[in-house]
Formats: structure tokens, C-alpha cells, sequence
């Protein structure tokens, strides 16, 4: 892999994958040469699970199939670690609302602190997803509603076989 070629690390849960991610994706391949989105095995704080941590993978790699420039996989331990195993200075997180500024402002702090190369790259992702997020997706299909205008068709159909059983 050649020095000048910038690597975007996109870390998250991805539980599941939403438009709002996808649009996040597109934006940062506008300024990155590659892009890998990482799915955190541990996470930062509790949550409940839909798909297992391989299944949002697999998910993330239909999803993303027909771009070359995307690697999904997923990852242990702190998010520096593996950025600095990727060669990636880059880490991109997505902004919603004010409301995600503080938690992810700390979180670039301490990356930052925990290894000085690390630059985080606030993304906003395009008005239409801007209230989406994985987990009100997850309840709403979890309760029976429809969540076709949030996620794309392979994901809906893995959405509505976990929310069947």
C-alpha cells in the first residue's frame, strides 16, 4: 500500500446498518482513498443486541459489495489500536444532532490522547437521515413497524427474519 494513500477508519455498531450509515460511507470515500468500516466487538456502553457481531458484518459486506474501496471487518480492543494497525490516521464518526456532539468530542480527545496521530473527521450526514439511528431502527422493527425508508433491502430482509423469531 502506497504512504499517500489515505485510510479511513469508520468505526461503530452498525446494529443494523441504516441508510444514515451508507450515506456517511459515500461522503468520507469523497475524501479518502479507502475506507474500512469496523465493527467494534466491545462495546463503549450496553446495548441489546439484534445481530451478532458477525452478522453485521456480513450485512455491512452485502451492503457495501459493489465498492472496492470498502472493507468491512471487525475489531478488539481500542479503536487507535487498530486504526494504527490499519495504517489509518483517520477515524470518521457521523454527527445527527447536537445532542451526539459531547460523547463523540470526548471519544476524539481521548483518541488523540491515547495516540497523537489520531485525527477524527466529524461527517453530517445528508438531512433525509439525520434523526436515524441504528437503535430507533432496531425498536421500531423489533415493535412490527415498517423500517423500508431507513435501511437498505438486505438488510430489511435480515431485519424482518431476526424480528419473526
Amino acid at each position: 500500500m502506497p504512504d499517500s494513500e489515505s485510510v479511513a477508519i469508520y468505526p461503530g455498531s452498525f446494529d443494523p446498518v441504516t441508510l444514515g450509515h451508507e450515506d456517511l460511507v459515500k461522503r468520507t470515500l469523497r475524501v479518502a482513498d479507502r475506507l474500512v468500516v469496523a465493527v467494534a466487538r466491545t462495546a463503549t456502553y450496553l446495548k441489546q443486541p439484534l445481530f451478532t457481531v458477525d452478522e453485521r458484518v456480513q450485512l455491512l459486506r452485502s451492503v457495501f459489495a459493489g465498492e472496492p474501496r470498502v472493507e468491512c471487518t471487525s475489531f478488539d480492543g481500542l479503536l487507535v489500536d487498530f486504526a494504527r494497525s490499519r495504517r489509518s490516521r483517520f477515524i470518521v464518526r457521523g454527527l445527527r444532532a447536537v445532542s451526539d456532539f459531547e460523547y463523540e468530542f470526548q471519544m476524539a480527545q481521548m483518541n488523540q490522547e491515547l495516540w497523537s496521530e489520531a485525527e477524527t473527521v466529524f461527517l453530517t450526514p445528508d438531512v433525509r437521515y439525520s434523526f436515524i439511528s441504528a437503535s430507533l431502527v432496531r425498536e421500531v422493527a423489533r415493535l412490527g413497524g415498517d423500517v423500508s425508508q431507513f435501511v437498505s433491502p438486505t438488510v430489511l430482509e435480515r431485519l424482518r427474519e431476526k424480528t419473526r423469531s
